[in-house]
């Protein structure tokens, strides 16, 4: 056997025997995989030599073979050591879950704080908009001071006379169709080339609506 072989099976029953757990040649593998960088062959015979040397345990399931420590090599835990044991278990377990806690928020925190704006774009950001406030109050105060404001009487003049001008528009327009239709009946042409002819320009020519009043 080599160097690089006993060492191997030296590793893996240092191992077994630290863990003092059940495991696969697969489990062993994958587990020594950064310690050891053994070859997935090398450590399934490694385990077989030690099971056949009495060094470690194997049992078959099947197809498959578990390996574990020789458990005579450990002393004889009582009952009270045993519960002592599961009792602080269940402590470990309990601590294990509390830290996991705190570590999914402050993982949720860092996400957010990641996701914030750093101190340097808050105040390149504070400066924008004081300067955006800037412009705004000083068009405000242009608004305010002013002299040439619209008074309320003035506004609904203006609205009346548009008022009147929409009205006019609307009694014209009616006239005008209502003459082009009577012209037309007796007319021997179309009404696009009777308009055309007359050198009438109608609101659609220009692409004009009459407004709501």
């Amino acid at each position: 056997m080599s160097k690089k072989d006993s060492a191997g099976v030296a590793q893996i029953l240092a191992y077994l025997n630290e863990k003092n757990r059940p495991y696969s040649a697969q489990d062993v593998f994958t587990n020594l995989q950064k310690q050891g960088g053994l070859g997935k062959t090398a450590v399934v015979k490694a385990m077989e030599q030690l099971a056949q040397e009495g060094k470690i345990q194997e049992k078959v399931y099947g197809k498959q073979k578990i390996y574990f420590a020789d458990q005579s090599q450990f002393a004889d835990v009582s009952d009270a050591e045993l519960k002592e044991m599961d009792a602080r278990v269940a402590q470990l377990g309990a601590e294990v879950q509390t830290i996991s806690q705190s570590c999914r928020q402050l993982d949720t925190e860092l996400k957010e704080l990641n996701s914030s704006l750093t101190t340097a774009e808050m105040k390149a950001q504070i400066q924008e908009l004081q300067a955006e406030c800037s412009g705004y109050r000083e068009r405000l105060d242009k608004i305010k001071s002013a002299t040439n404001h619209v008074t309320p009487e003035e506004k609904q003049k203006v609205y009346k006379e548009r008022e009147t001008y929409v009205k006019e528009w609307r009694k014209r327009k009616r006239m005008v169709t209502d003459m082009v239709g009577s012209i037309l009946e007796g007319y021997p042409k179309s009404k696009k080339q009777f308009l055309e002819e007359a050198g009438i320009e109608t609101d659609e020519d220009h692409k004009v609506a009459m407004p709501n009043i």
